[in-house]
Formats: C-alpha cells, sequence, structure tokens
C-alpha cells in the first residue's frame, strides 16, 4: 500500500511541475516578444523612423537593404506618388533580391547604390508588404 501511496505522490508531483514550467515557459515567450497584442500597439511619431520626404511633388522613402530592411515599418501619406528608393552597401545577402507582390515588382538590387521602385497612389489604409525572395526580411509601408 505505502508504495502505491508514493508512486501517486510522486506522479502528482511530476504533473505538478511539468504544468508549472509549460505556465512559466508562456509567460517568458509572451513577455519576450512584446505581448500577444503586439499587432495592435498604437505607433506614434516617436516611434517612427525619419525616412519619409518630399521631392518634385513626389514621396520618396528610403530603405536599407542589408541583413535585411531598416526601417521595417513606414508611414506614408495616401493617395500621393511614391517611390521607394532601396539603398544598398555591400549587400550580398538575399535582401538584395526584392518582391512587392502587391504591386507586381520583383527584382535584384544592385550590390552597392541606390534603387527606385515607382509605387502607384496608394488608398488610405493600405499597407505594402515587401520581402525577400526567401521571405526571411520584410517591411513595410502603411499609407495614412
Amino acid at each position: 500500500m505505502k508504495s502505491t501511496n508514493v508512486k501517486n505522490a510522486n506522479l502528482k508531483n511530476t504533473i505538478y511541475i511539468i504544468v508549472c514550467a509549460i505556465l512559466l515557459g508562456g509567460i517568458f515567450i509572451i513577455t519576450q516578444s512584446g505581448g500577444i497584442a503586439k499587432e495592435t500597439q498604437t505607433l506614434t511619431p516617436a516611434s517612427l523612423a525619419n525616412n519619409v520626404s518630399v521631392t518634385n511633388g513626389k514621396q520618396v522613402i528610403e530603405i536599407k537593404a542589408k541583413g535585411g530592411y531598416s526601417p521595417s515599418l513606414s508611414m506614408a501619406k495616401a493617395d500621393t506618388p511614391t517611390i521607394i528608393k532601396m539603398k544598398t552597401q555591400g549587400t550580398f545577402d538575399c535582401s538584395s533580391s526584392l518582391v512587392i507582390p502587391s504591386i507586381g515588382y520583383r527584382g535584384n538590387l544592385a550590390t552597392s547604390g541606390e534603387t527606385e521602385i515607382e509605387v502607384p497612389p496608394q488608398k488610405a489604409g493600405t499597407t505594402l508588404q515587401a520581402l525577400c525572395s526567401m521571405g526571411m526580411y520584410n517591411f513595410q509601408i502603411k499609407f495614412i
């Protein structure tokens, strides 16, 4: 009888430890990833990069490509002709192969230099998603 009680106690303790480990692991993952509501965070002007300018009636969005894209999020004015200026400097990784599905763009960027991509005016609320050909790196432009 005693051995059965000891086995039951050990089983309960093991289950308790496993449940606690799963809960603690889940809490750790949520806190390290910025929380469940990360996608719904409010964007403020201070949290955005200053990479959008207006030249000759067109807005120019500058994105650096090397080991990914920077910045990963840009805010642009809707209903305005736009140029994405991709800047590279010794870029030999997959971020030099850019795909922007919604405008039908697919191309290889120069290893070093600038590549300009014309974007037709986008409606307010549109998000332009761009990624490398492997899908590892990406950036977004939200039109407001």
